[in-house]
C-alpha cells in the first residue's frame, strides 16, 4: 500500500546537500514548507521582512542579482537582462550554444544569488524520467512504497544539454514546466514555488542530439543565445579568472519570497487596450506569412503579454510599452513558429519575427 493517501503534496524545500536519498510519505501528512494558495510560505515572513531591511527594496535586490552576474558573466548584458526577464515572468529558459560559453554558469550563479534550491540534471541518451521525476519505491522490511524525489523538487532545474537526453525523458517535464506538478503512480505532487527550469542544448548538428518536440519547446518562455564573447570581454574574463572563479565567491543578494512578491506585481502590471492590440498584430502576422508553416498560438500571445510586462517591471515602471514587447518578442516568438522550408534554423525564424516587428504599426 502507499503510506501516501493525499492526492496532492508539497517537496521539501531542504538545501540540495540536506536533501536525503527518499522520503517516506505518511498519511495525511504534507512534507516540508506549507504554502498558502499564492505560492507563498506561511512561515519565515519574519526573516524574509529582516532581510528586505538589509538589503533593500525587491527591485533593489534584484538589480543587486544584475550587477553581481554582469560581474561573473562579461559582455552579456542583454542575455542577463533577458535571463531575468524570464524569472519574474516566471517562465523557463532554453540556451542554445555551442559549449563552453557560460550557459551553465550563468544559471547556477542566478541559483546562489537568488537564495534558489537548485538541482543539475545533465542529460544524456540512457537518462530516463524516473532520473528527473523520482519513482516509488517498495520497501520490503515495512512492506509500504516510499517516494524517492527527483531533481525536479527545486527552485530552479538546470537541465545540461537537454537535446541529448531521449524524447521520452525530455517529455518528462512537459507537466513540470507547464503546471508546476508531476504525476507518479497517479499520485500529484506540486513542486516548489518559484519553479524554474533553465536547460542547455547544443546546436542540432552536434553529434547525438535529439531535436525538442514543438510541444516541449513551446513550455520554454524564452529561448536566447549566448554567442561567443567580445574580445575585450574575454580578456576581462581571463583576468577576472587568474587566480579564482567569480562565481564561487557569490553570496545571496535577494530572498526566494522577494522574487515571489516580484512574480505577483508582474501580474499587476497595466496593459492598455491599444498596446494589446498592437501585440497581437505581430502575434497574428506569422500566422500569415508564407514562409511559415505553422504560426504562434494564443499562448504564444499570452506568454509575450507575460514577458513583456516583467520587462517593465525590470524598468521600472508599472505600465507596458510598445518598447517592452518589442524587446522581448524575438526570444518569445522565434520558437514557436515553425518554418516550411525543413533547412531553415532558429536563426532564420528568428530573423522573420524581427522583420514582422518592423513592418507592425505602432498604436499611439
Amino acid at each position: 500500500m502507499f503510506t501516501n493517501e493525499n492526492e496532492s503534496q508539497h517537496p521539501t524545500s531542504d538545501s540540495t546537500s540536506q536533501r536525503p536519498n527518499h522520503v517516506s510519505l505518511p498519511a495525511h501528512q504534507s512534507v516540508g514548507t506549507s504554502m498558502n494558495i499564492q505560492g507563498e510560505p506561511d512561515s519565515d515572513d519574519g526573516n524574509a521582512q529582516a532581510f528586505d531591511a538589509s538589503f533593500g527594496t525587491p527591485l533593489e535586490q534584484l538589480a543587486k542579482v544584475r550587477s553581481e552576474l554582469e560581474r561573473v558573466i562579461r559582455g552579456k548584458s542583454d542575455v542577463i537582462d533577458a535571463v531575468l526577464t524570464c524569472v519574474l515572468a516566471g517562465g523557463s529558459v532554453l540556451l542554445e550554444d555551442v559549449p563552453g560559453v557560460g550557459k551553465t554558469t550563468l544559471a547556477k550563479s542566478l541559483a546562489a544569488l537568488i537564495n534558489l534550491d537548485f538541482q543539475r540534471v545533465q542529460c544524456t541518451p540512457d537518462l530516463l524520467p524516473s532520473d528527473i521525476l523520482g519513482s516509488m519505491i517498495f520497501q520490503p522490511g515495512s512492506g509500504e512504497f516510499h517516494f524517492r524525489k527527483g531533481p525536479v523538487f527545486c527552485n530552479l532545474l538546470i537541465a545540461d544539454e537537454i537535446n541529448r537526453a531521449s524524447p521520452r525523458t525530455q517529455s518528462a517535464l512537459l507537466e513540470a514546466m507547464a503546471e508546476s506538478q508531476v504525476t507518479i503512480d497517479s499520485q500529484r505532487f506540486r513542486l516548489l514555488q518559484p519553479f524554474i527550469v533553465i536547460a542547455t542544448q547544443n546546436p542540432s548538428g552536434f553529434e547525438g542530439t535529439f531535436p525538442l518536440p514543438e510541444s516541449q519547446l513551446d513550455r520554454f518562455l524564452f529561448r536566447l543565445s549566448m554567442n561567443y564573447p567580445d574580445m575585450d570581454s574575454e580578456v576581462d574574463l581571463l583576468l577576472d579568472q587568474a587566480e579564482s572563479e567569480p562565481s564561487e565567491s557569490l553570496t545571496c543578494v535577494m530572498q526566494r519570497e522577494a522574487l515571489l512578491r516580484l512574480q505577483q506585481r508582474v501580474r499587476r502590471v497595466s496593459v492598455d487596450r491599444k498596446v494589446a492590440r498592437y501585440l497581437v498584430s505581430i502575434v497574428d502576422a506569422t500566422r500569415h506569412d508564407t514562409r511559415l508553416r505553422v504560426g504562434c498560438s494564443p499562448r504564444g500571445s499570452k506568454m509575450l503579454l507575460r514577458a513583456a510586462q516583467a520587462r517593465a517591471i525590470l524598468s521600472g515602471r508599472e505600465f507596458v510599452l510598445p518598447d517592452d514587447v518589442q524587446s522581448v518578442a524575438t526570444a518569445v516568438l522565434s520558437h514557436r513558429v515553425s518554418m516550411r522550408s525543413v533547412s531553415a534554423s532558429w536563426d532564420d525564424a528568428a530573423g522573420i519575427v524581427n522583420e514582422l516587428l518592423s513592418q507592425a504599426e505602432v498604436i499611439v
